[in-house]
């Protein structure tokens, strides 16, 4: 992979490769940061910390090592290719292998906007008193609207607000409470899987390393066309998205950790586990007192929403892949992933009976299809056929495919300790 090294070198760096390139060049990772920065993650990490302290802090930390290497490959393939994951799979993967892995992956997104709809549903429950089941249809509608009528930009900024919104105020928590920072770390590089909590480390991982981001984030490179313009701008374009996937996976990385650290101190230390997701505005009394709880909401609300967008578009990414066009709000098949995707999620979540185990199972669900995406991937952006010189070097091939192979492994293991 190439070192953060090279996007700070000045010699033979090209023209106007400054602050203010990176800033106008930032966007893409971070609209994609909010997907794991969701009700989703929200639940998952409540429960590591409320249930296990420290302890699965380091699952954060080997989710966002991966997320790093796996957004930023698959970035390299909408930058090089002009085409997003799932429409680079139509076109150069053999139908039997391309097709299964799509529609599992389009599969994942209902679970991915199953879980956004579901939190922001709650929200809404929280703040005004209102029905899940007319919540979710509420947010959906709402979620609908936004991407049938705003363009990537004005959704990106929204967005970006949004996650800013969400986490500095529990980032900002860490200096008012007493966090046990040697445990901390020792949690956050030394792995430990406790008794009984294989299904929450599975959940903490499928909520950051979440299938539908990758085809997303492919997708926004891949719309820029950069490939069109030439090897110059190619060259200029990997070194900032580099930059980009680095900055918005570490703000992402904070925050998650953050969640953990603030409900192993609140919760764990008072042997109280989280159950649900209206317990959890107790992380915020610190900073906020008796506004805590409507706070809470509305940030679990702007949380839902903005995700459940990142969800649709992935969605429709995926599904007019399928037939080899690009995603656009108003091309037929975009739009019907999006309402499926939608749709589909608002059916389960009447069918639901505890919403904060639904959150969980519908990440650890993405952990199971993860590795088919990955592999899928990996295979693409090894191939010279598809990338030319840009493909994998042999070193960062045998990388990606240890990582899908770990995350193999651990699915593995989880579907052998629910059948014992």
């Amino acid at each position: 992979m190439r070192s953060i090294i090279n996007i700070l070198r000045t010699e033979g760096r090209p023209r106007g490769f400054g602050a203010i390139d990176i800033i106008r060049n930032i966007g893409p990772g971070l609209l994609v940061t909010v997907g794991f920065i969701d009700p989703g993650n929200w639940a998952s990490n409540f429960a590591a910390g409320s249930d296990y302290g420290y302890a699965l802090l380091w699952v954060v930390t080997l989710s966002t090592v991966m997320l790093i290497a796996l957004q930023h490959n698959v970035a390299h393939l909408g930058i090089v290719t002009g085409l997003c994951l799932s429409e680079a799979a139509e076109r150069y993967a053999p139908r039997w292998v391309s097709r299964p892995i799509l529609a599992t992956a389009f599969v994942a997104s209902i679970s991915t906007s199953l879980a956004e709809i579901l939190g922001a549903a709650i929200a809404l429950q929280m703040l005004l008193g209102v029905p899940i089941v007319w919540g979710a249809l509420l947010s959906a509608a709402a979620v609908a609207v936004l991407l049938f009528t705003n363009s990537y930009k004005r959704v990106e900024r929204m967005i970006i607000t949004f996650v800013s919104m969400i986490g500095l105020s529990f980032i900002y928590e860490l200096f008012l409470v007493k966090i046990n920072w040697p445990a901390a770390v020792h949690g956050w590089v030394v792995p430990s899987v406790e008794q009984g909590s294989l299904l929450i480390v599975m959940s903490v991982l499928g909520a950051v390393v979440m299938p539908h981001n990758l085809y997303l984030h492919s997708e926004l490179v891949q719309s820029r066309q950069i490939n069109r313009t030439g090897r110059g701008a190619i060259e200029r374009a990997l070194k900032y998205e580099l930059f980009d996937t680095l900055f918005s996976m570490i703000v992402g990385w904070a925050i998650n950790s953050a969640m953990i650290l603030l409900a192993a101190t609140t919760f764990h230390a008072a042997h109280q586990s989280v159950s649900d997701l209206s317990q959890a505005q107790a992380l915020l009394t610190p900073l906020l007192g008796g506004n805590a709880a409507g706070i809470f909401a509305l940030a679990l609300l702007l949380a839902g929403i903005s995700s459940t967008i990142t969800s649709g578009m992935a969605a429709g990414c995926i599904f007019s892949g399928m037939f080899g066009e690009q995603y656009h709000p108003r091309d037929a098949h975009s739009v019907t992933g999006i309402v499926l995707s939608l749709g589909l999620a608002v059916v389960c979540i009447m069918l639901v009976g505890d919403p904060f185990k639904g959150l969980l199972y519908s990440q650890m669900l993405l952990s199971v299809q993860l590795p088919f995406t990955m592999f899928l991937q990996v295979g693409l952006t090894s191939s010279r056929r598809v990338m030319g010189r840009y493909a994998n070097s042999l070193p960062n091939k045998c990388f990606l495919y240890a990582l899908a192979a770990v995350v193999t492994v651990l699915n593995l293991w989880l579907l052998a300790d629910t059948l014992m």
